[in-house]
Protein backbone atom coordinates (compact mmCIF):
# COMPACT_ATOMS: atom_id res chain seq x y z
CA UNK A 1 0.00 0.00 0.00
CA UNK A 2 0.80 3.59 -0.15
CA UNK A 3 3.16 5.36 2.41
CA UNK A 4 1.60 6.40 6.06
CA UNK A 5 1.79 10.09 4.16
CA UNK A 6 -0.42 10.93 1.97
CA UNK A 7 -0.30 9.98 -1.41
CA UNK A 8 3.36 8.77 -1.54
CA UNK A 9 4.26 5.17 -2.76
CA UNK A 10 5.91 3.51 -0.19
CA UNK A 11 9.72 4.03 -1.24
CA UNK A 12 9.04 7.57 -2.23
CA UNK A 13 9.21 10.47 0.77
CA UNK A 14 7.47 13.01 -1.80
CA UNK A 15 4.34 14.16 -3.88
CA UNK A 16 2.38 11.51 -5.33
CA UNK A 17 0.14 13.25 -8.73
CA UNK A 18 -1.68 11.30 -11.02
CA UNK A 19 -0.78 11.11 -14.49
CA UNK A 20 -1.87 9.07 -17.54
CA UNK A 21 0.92 8.77 -20.38
CA UNK A 22 0.63 5.06 -22.13
CA UNK A 23 -2.23 3.87 -23.75
CA UNK A 24 -2.93 1.69 -20.82
CA UNK A 25 -2.47 3.88 -18.28
CA UNK A 26 -5.75 6.04 -20.46
CA UNK A 27 -7.37 2.73 -20.67
CA UNK A 28 -7.55 2.59 -16.71
CA UNK A 29 -7.81 6.22 -16.02
CA UNK A 30 -10.97 5.81 -18.10
CA UNK A 31 -12.41 3.09 -16.53
CA UNK A 32 -11.57 4.43 -12.60
CA UNK A 33 -13.41 7.80 -13.73
CA UNK A 34 -16.88 6.08 -15.07
CA UNK A 35 -16.82 4.08 -11.58
CA UNK A 36 -19.20 4.85 -9.28
CA UNK A 37 -17.47 4.24 -6.51
CA UNK A 38 -14.10 5.63 -5.10
CA UNK A 39 -11.42 3.29 -7.37
CA UNK A 40 -10.09 0.90 -5.46
CA UNK A 41 -7.31 -0.27 -7.95
CA UNK A 42 -6.38 3.78 -9.67
CA UNK A 43 -2.77 3.62 -9.98
CA UNK A 44 -1.28 7.23 -9.00
CA UNK A 45 1.80 7.18 -9.96
CA UNK A 46 3.34 4.96 -13.09
CA UNK A 47 7.13 3.52 -13.34
CA UNK A 48 8.65 2.17 -16.29
CA UNK A 49 10.81 -1.02 -14.93
CA UNK A 50 13.52 -2.53 -16.41
CA UNK A 51 15.41 -5.65 -14.97
CA UNK A 52 19.04 -6.77 -14.90
CA UNK A 53 19.54 -10.41 -13.63
CA UNK A 54 23.36 -10.62 -12.77
CA UNK A 55 24.57 -14.42 -13.11
CA UNK A 56 28.15 -15.80 -12.06
CA UNK A 57 30.13 -18.04 -13.67
CA UNK A 58 28.67 -21.48 -11.81
CA UNK A 59 24.97 -20.26 -12.92
CA UNK A 60 24.43 -18.16 -9.68
CA UNK A 61 21.49 -15.54 -9.75
CA UNK A 62 23.16 -12.91 -7.22
CA UNK A 63 21.95 -9.98 -7.96
CA UNK A 64 19.05 -8.22 -9.26
CA UNK A 65 19.63 -4.15 -10.68
CA UNK A 66 16.48 -2.28 -10.77
CA UNK A 67 15.59 0.62 -12.91
CA UNK A 68 12.98 2.98 -12.27
CA UNK A 69 11.76 5.64 -14.41
CA UNK A 70 9.03 7.90 -13.17
CA UNK A 71 6.75 9.50 -15.17
CA UNK A 72 6.68 13.17 -15.97
CA UNK A 73 4.29 14.69 -13.15
CA UNK A 74 5.20 12.78 -10.78
CA UNK A 75 8.72 13.72 -11.67
CA UNK A 76 8.16 17.30 -11.87
CA UNK A 77 6.89 17.36 -8.44
CA UNK A 78 9.41 15.57 -7.03
CA UNK A 79 12.29 17.90 -8.41
CA UNK A 80 10.21 20.61 -7.31
CA UNK A 81 9.63 19.74 -3.64
CA UNK A 82 13.65 19.08 -3.80
CA UNK A 83 14.31 22.19 -5.61
CA UNK A 84 16.14 21.32 -8.09
CA UNK A 85 16.88 21.37 -11.87
CA UNK A 86 15.41 25.28 -11.12
CA UNK A 87 15.98 25.88 -14.65
CA UNK A 88 13.69 24.10 -15.76
CA UNK A 89 15.99 22.39 -18.51
CA UNK A 90 15.21 19.06 -17.69
CA UNK A 91 18.73 18.00 -17.26
CA UNK A 92 20.42 17.95 -13.65
CA UNK A 93 24.17 18.65 -12.49
CA UNK A 94 26.09 16.72 -11.42
CA UNK A 95 25.66 17.93 -7.66
CA UNK A 96 22.11 17.72 -7.64
CA UNK A 97 22.24 14.00 -9.14
CA UNK A 98 24.17 13.28 -5.97
CA UNK A 99 21.34 14.97 -3.79
CA UNK A 100 18.72 12.75 -5.79
CA UNK A 101 20.32 9.93 -5.98
CA UNK A 102 18.68 7.64 -2.86
CA UNK A 103 15.51 9.73 -2.39
CA UNK A 104 13.39 6.65 -3.32
CA UNK A 105 15.98 4.14 -1.65
CA UNK A 106 14.79 4.62 2.38
CA UNK A 107 12.06 1.76 2.59
CA UNK A 108 9.92 1.25 5.44
CA UNK A 109 10.78 -1.99 7.01
CA UNK A 110 9.32 -5.15 5.18
CA UNK A 111 8.62 -3.55 1.89
CA UNK A 112 9.84 -5.72 -0.53
CA UNK A 113 10.50 -3.18 -3.44
CA UNK A 114 7.53 -4.23 -5.20
CA UNK A 115 9.82 -7.03 -6.45
CA UNK A 116 9.12 -10.76 -6.23
CA UNK A 117 11.50 -13.14 -7.85
CA UNK A 118 11.42 -17.13 -7.12
CA UNK A 119 14.16 -19.81 -8.18
CA UNK A 120 12.53 -23.39 -9.22
CA UNK A 121 9.19 -22.08 -7.59
CA UNK A 122 10.93 -20.73 -4.06
CA UNK A 123 10.77 -17.15 -3.19
CA UNK A 124 13.81 -15.46 -3.12
CA UNK A 125 15.26 -13.15 -0.03
CA UNK A 126 16.70 -10.21 -1.38
CA UNK A 127 18.75 -7.45 0.03
CA UNK A 128 17.65 -3.67 0.47
CA UNK A 129 18.81 -1.10 -2.50
CA UNK A 130 22.56 -0.40 -2.59
CA UNK A 131 24.07 1.52 -5.13
CA UNK A 132 21.36 4.09 -5.36
CA UNK A 133 21.75 6.15 -8.21
CA UNK A 134 19.43 8.96 -9.91
CA UNK A 135 19.16 10.93 -13.36
CA UNK A 136 16.90 12.60 -15.61
CA UNK A 137 15.81 11.92 -18.74
CA UNK A 138 13.39 13.84 -20.48
CA UNK A 139 12.02 15.40 -17.77
CA UNK A 140 11.62 11.93 -16.25
CA UNK A 141 13.39 11.05 -12.94
CA UNK A 142 15.37 7.63 -13.53
CA UNK A 143 16.99 5.86 -10.63
CA UNK A 144 18.29 2.49 -10.13
CA UNK A 145 19.63 0.49 -7.39
CA UNK A 146 21.46 -2.89 -6.79
CA UNK A 147 19.65 -6.05 -4.96
CA UNK A 148 21.80 -8.90 -3.56
CA UNK A 149 20.27 -12.59 -3.16
CA UNK A 150 20.84 -12.88 0.36
CA UNK A 151 22.60 -15.88 1.34
CA UNK A 152 25.23 -15.37 -2.21
CA UNK A 153 22.88 -16.53 -4.50
CA UNK A 154 20.56 -19.08 -5.92
CA UNK A 155 20.54 -21.71 -9.25
CA UNK A 156 19.24 -19.17 -12.05
CA UNK A 157 17.88 -22.49 -14.03
CA UNK A 158 14.72 -21.28 -13.48
CA UNK A 159 13.78 -17.30 -12.61
CA UNK A 160 10.63 -15.94 -12.23
CA UNK A 161 10.34 -11.94 -11.58
CA UNK A 162 7.18 -10.07 -11.11
CA UNK A 163 7.16 -5.94 -10.47
CA UNK A 164 4.15 -5.01 -9.02
CA UNK A 165 2.62 -3.03 -5.76
CA UNK A 166 -0.19 -5.22 -4.85
CA UNK A 167 -2.51 -2.23 -3.33
CA UNK A 168 -1.78 -1.22 -7.26
CA UNK A 169 -1.44 2.32 -5.86
CA UNK A 170 2.07 2.35 -8.03
CA UNK A 171 1.62 1.22 -11.78
CA UNK A 172 4.98 -0.72 -12.68
CA UNK A 173 5.04 -1.44 -16.49
CA UNK A 174 8.26 -3.38 -17.61
CA UNK A 175 8.71 -1.59 -20.64
CA UNK A 176 12.78 -0.58 -20.12
CA UNK A 177 15.38 -2.95 -20.92
CA UNK A 178 15.42 -6.76 -19.21
CA UNK A 179 19.21 -7.89 -19.59
CA UNK A 180 21.06 -10.73 -17.78
CA UNK A 181 24.67 -10.50 -17.16
CA UNK A 182 27.12 -13.33 -17.11
CA UNK A 183 26.57 -16.44 -19.63
CA UNK A 184 25.78 -15.77 -22.55
CA UNK A 185 23.62 -19.28 -23.40
CA UNK A 186 20.66 -17.40 -20.31
CA UNK A 187 17.45 -16.87 -22.16
CA UNK A 188 14.71 -14.36 -21.07
CA UNK A 189 10.99 -14.55 -21.86
CA UNK A 190 7.99 -12.73 -20.71
CA UNK A 191 4.10 -13.42 -20.24
CA UNK A 192 2.10 -10.02 -20.25
CA UNK A 193 -0.71 -9.63 -18.04
CA UNK A 194 -4.03 -9.57 -19.34
CA UNK A 195 -4.96 -5.67 -19.00
CA UNK A 196 -7.87 -5.34 -20.90
CA UNK A 197 -9.28 -8.51 -19.10
CA UNK A 198 -7.94 -7.36 -15.43
CA UNK A 199 -9.73 -4.11 -15.92
CA UNK A 200 -13.07 -5.38 -16.68
CA UNK A 201 -13.44 -7.68 -14.22
CA UNK A 202 -12.24 -5.06 -11.61
CA UNK A 203 -14.95 -2.65 -12.96
CA UNK A 204 -17.31 -5.51 -13.12
CA UNK A 205 -16.60 -6.03 -9.55
CA UNK A 206 -16.36 -2.12 -8.06
CA UNK A 207 -20.06 -2.43 -9.80
CA UNK A 208 -21.59 -4.18 -7.63
CA UNK A 209 -20.50 -2.15 -4.74
CA UNK A 210 -22.82 0.56 -3.04
CA UNK A 211 -21.88 4.23 -3.34
CA UNK A 212 -21.62 5.01 -0.60
CA UNK A 213 -19.18 1.51 0.15
CA UNK A 214 -16.18 3.07 2.29
CA UNK A 215 -13.14 0.99 0.96
CA UNK A 216 -11.00 2.45 3.50
CA UNK A 217 -13.03 0.81 6.37
CA UNK A 218 -13.52 -2.42 4.24
CA UNK A 219 -10.56 -5.07 3.26
CA UNK A 220 -9.46 -3.32 -0.29
CA UNK A 221 -8.39 -6.36 -2.95
CA UNK A 222 -4.83 -6.43 -3.56
CA UNK A 223 -5.00 -6.93 -7.19
CA UNK A 224 -1.79 -5.38 -8.72
CA UNK A 225 -0.10 -8.44 -9.05
CA UNK A 226 -2.92 -9.24 -11.44
CA UNK A 227 -1.52 -6.56 -13.64
CA UNK A 228 2.48 -7.88 -13.60
CA UNK A 229 4.41 -8.80 -16.44
CA UNK A 230 5.89 -12.57 -15.60
CA UNK A 231 9.83 -11.93 -16.27
CA UNK A 232 10.93 -15.45 -16.87
CA UNK A 233 15.23 -16.44 -16.35
CA UNK A 234 16.65 -19.35 -17.61
CA UNK A 235 20.52 -20.38 -17.30
CA UNK A 236 21.97 -23.87 -18.10
CA UNK A 237 22.60 -25.84 -15.27
CA UNK A 238 26.49 -25.89 -14.39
Amino acid sequence: MASSRTGLPKHVAGHGPSPYLSPMRWLITFVSCCLPVPALAHPHVFIDTGLEFIVDDSGQLTHVRVTWAYDELFSLFQLEDMKLDQDSDGILTESEEKFLSGFDAQWVEGYNGDLVVFADGAPVDLSGPMEAKATTEDGRIVTTHLRAVEGGGVPATEVVAKAYDESYYTAYEVTRPVSVSGPTSCEISRIDADIDGQLAQMQAFLQTLDADYDLEENDIPLVGENFASEIRLSCPST
